[in-house]
C-alpha cells in the first residue's frame, strides 16, 4: 500500500475506533501519561493503535480476530522492534475490564524507575468528567 492509502487509512480507523481504543485513548490524550501520544500513525507499512514517539513506545489493542493472526502479530511486533520500538499488546477486554492495571503498565514502560506510588498518583490525576482536576 502506498504512503496516501496508508495514511487515509489511518484516519479511516481514527474515525472508526473500538470502545477499548475509545477508552485507552481517553487516557493517553492530551499528555495525561506525561507523554505525547498519536494514535492509528503509519509506521514504515504498519498502522499502529498508539504510539509514543519521544519513548519509542507503541501500543496495540487486540481483539478477537487476533487469535488467528498471531503469526502477522508476531512479525509486526519483529519489524516495529527492529525500527526501535517497544511494543505492548494488550487485549481489548483487559483495557475495558482492567483499565487501571493496563494504565500502571503503560506508565512503567514509560518511567520504569516510578515507584508504584507514583503510578498510582499519576493514573488519579485525570477521572472522566473531572478535567484537569485531581480525583480525591
Amino acid at each position: 500500500m502506498d504512503k496516501a492509502k496508508l495514511r487515509q487509512y489511518a484516519r479511516d480507523l481514527r474515525k472508526n475506533s473500538t470502545d477499548a481504543e475509545k477508552h485507552l485513548w481517553y487516557n493517553l490524550r492530551a499528555n495525561r501519561m506525561g507523554y505525547q501520544f498519536k494514535r492509528q500513525v503509519p509506521i514504515g507499512p504498519f498502522i499502529v493503535d498508539f504510539v509514543c514517539i519521544e519513548k519509542r513506545l507503541i501500543i496495540e489493542l487486540d481483539g478477537g480476530q487476533h487469535l488467528a493472526n498471531q503469526a502477522y502479530d508476531i512479525h509486526r511486533t519483529t519489524e516495529l522492534s527492529k525500527r526501535g520500538f517497544r511494543v505492548l499488546r494488550f487485549w481489548n477486554h483487559d483495557v475495558l475490564l482492567q483499565s487501571e492495571a493496563v494504565k500502571e503498565m503503560i506508565f512503567k514502560a514509560l518511567s520504569p524507575t516510578l515507584s508504584r506510588e507514583a503510578v498510582r498518583f499519576s493514573c488519579q490525576l485525570y477521572v472522566a468528567g473531572e478535567g484537569a482536576e485531581r480525583a480525591n
